[in-house]
């Protein structure tokens, strides 16, 4: 085979998209890896199965009893369980309005050791019966007004 002019114009063009493609795959793919946070449960984080100092998710049930609020700043204890193991956390700020104990909740944070969380964000879960305090209000005036007529 016989490479012409034509045919070397053709080689470099292929090999120059070639190489551009594989570069933005890269990048996207590097940028994509530094923010993923992956999910993690009490039990895996005590199994030495979390990473420790990396920006994580941990989700579980809140002990009952086992809320402290400081009385001077923001600061929240509490304890995180699945069942089978627990974990202490560590959070500075408001709590979400649908956290409370017994409830389940995801955080975002930062595995200090096997037993204890810095969490950034607290998020509270709610099961699919879940109703807003003010909508509930508003059905329970509707069907009272509906039913004294």
């Amino acid at each position: 085979m016989k490479i012409t002019k034509k045919n070397k114009k053709l080689i470099t063009k292929y090999l120059v998209l070639f190489f551009a493609l594989s570069s933005f795959s890269a990048i996207i793919i590097y940028a994509l890896s530094k923010n993923m946070v992956y999910f993690y449960t009490p039990t895996q984080a005590i199994n030495n199965e979390a990473p420790i100092n990396l920006s994580i998710r941990i989700g579980g049930m809140v002990k009952i009893n086992s809320v402290k609020k400081s009385s001077s700043d923001l600061n929240v204890t509490f304890i995180v369980h699945d069942l089978n193991h627990k974990i202490f956390v560590h959070y500075e700020g408001i709590l979400p309005d649908l956290f409370s104990e017994g409830q389940g909740i995801i955080m975002t944070g930062k595995l200090i050791n096997q037993n204890n969380f810095l969490a950034t964000e607290v998020l509270a879960k709610h099961d699919e019966n879940y109703m807003p305090p003010e909508v509930a209000d508003m059905m329970k005036k509707d069907s009272e007004v509906f039913y004294k007529k």
